[in-house]
């Protein structure tokens, strides 16, 4: 499955009550921040809000510049991004804003509600049900394999907000705190209980904007077993990005791979030829750095770009007896190795007999692929 990149954005009061954008309502965003979200809003495909939110606030969700919307328009893409809700029951109201004004609607629903938001807003929008219940992986898979869409901006509310992140599929929470306090007790608030990642989120911008500040982070800490999150994306996103460093070689690949401890703590990194050792692979590299008696090694992921090696002439051990002998039981990788160099390698194999769990995520195979493209053919 593969899924859009997911971005959270809310406003937040200093007492945690979110963003409330209705008639009559507290705002909480300034002047610029609300251009700052209006080319977000034009940066991405698709926006998506709960059913809780168009009846609480009504909003419309445009892109308001009609500069963005002319770029838009020049870069062969809609005016405006999809706009997609979510509803259990399919309860929603043919009158809101949210159906009659900008481009293309959707609606995922229930099998259950489906019926229901056919007959209520059917004639504007398109449904689909998803099943017996709401599931998100499949919402996005669908987003994103069927329609089309890479970059997904969810503004809320806090229940879909609670839900992606405790799931682990948000990819990045854009976070603008005001300088406000509430009181209200029966104000909505941006999450809700439950169990969230391990670990701590990476900051990775702060910016001032008029009297509130924005903040950026993305999650840091690995899936668990066989469900991959949008942290594992991160991290072998990272890894694909170090075989870029390789050394060119026309008789081996060029990897690259990060160790990541169980919240979240890069314990090291490397690549395929690192120091100028011809044959050091980067799995090997990697591991070399940390000290075998870190016990945080026993919860952590090991990612590779590409498939660890089953055997090798250069060195005793390859590297999935190496990630094995290290304790590690987890690792993701982009790309399952070709017979280029060994017949019927498989690392995977090797792997998964010693214990450990292999999670694959195709999507990244490309950039997994675009240094060794030369030995491809």
């Amino acid at each position: 499955m593969s899924y859009p990149y997911v971005l959270l954005s809310a406003a937040v009061s200093l007492d945690g009550c979110l963003d409330d954008t209705g008639p009559d309502r507290l705002l909480l965003s300034s002047p610029a921040d609300f251009d700052r979200v209006d080319a977000v809003r034009a940066s991405v495909d698709a926006i998506l809000i709960g059913a809780g939110t168009i009846r609480a606030d009504n909003p419309r969700l445009l892109v308001n510049s009609a500069e963005r919307r002319a770029a838009r328009a020049r870069e062969g893409r809609p005016e405006y991004p999809l706009k997609v809700t979510v509803t259990a029951t399919g309860d929603l109201d043919p009158d809101a804003n949210f159906w009659h004004t900008g481009g293309a609607k959707l609606v995922y629903t229930t099998d259950e509600g489906a019926e229901r938001a056919v007959r209520r807003v059917g004639d504007t929008a398109d449904v689909v049900p998803l099943g017996p219940d709401l599931d998100w992986r499949a919402l996005l898979t669908h987003l994103h394999e069927v329609r089309g869409i890479g970059r997904l901006m969810v503004e809320g509310g806090g229940t879909v907000h609670t839900q992606l992140l405790q799931l682990g599929l948000a990819d990045e929470l854009q976070l603008v705190l005001a300088p406000l306090f509430v009181g209200d007790p029966g104000a909505p608030r941006l999450f809700g209980p439950g169990g969230y990642q391990a670990g701590r989120l990476r900051l990775t911008e702060t910016r001032r904007i008029e009297d509130v500040v924005l903040m950026r982070y993305e999650p840091t800490a690995p899936g668990t077993g066989a469900v991959a999150t949008a942290a594992d994306r991160h991290w072998l996103r990272t890894a694909c990005e170090l075989a870029a460093q390789c050394p060119p070689s026309t008789t081996a690949f060029s990897v690259g791979a990060v160790v990541v401890g169980a919240d979240g703590t890069e314990l090291a990194r490397g690549h395929s030829r690192e120091g100028g050792d011809p044959v050091v692979h980067a799995e090997e590299a990697a591991l070399a750095k940390i000290d075998p008696a870190d016990p945080r090694l026993g919860g952590a992921t090991v990612y590779s770009s590409l498939e660890p090696c089953a055997r090798r002439a250069s060195r005793p051990a390859p590297c999935a007896e190496l990630i094995l002998r290290a304790g590690v039981r987890r690792v993701v990788t982009a790309w399952q190795e070709p017979d280029t160099f060994v017949a019927g390698a498989d690392g995977t194999g090797v792997l998964v007999e010693g214990g450990a769990e292999v999670v694959v995520l195709p999507e990244l195979a490309g950039l997994a692929k675009a240094p060794n493209r030369h030995l491809l053919g």
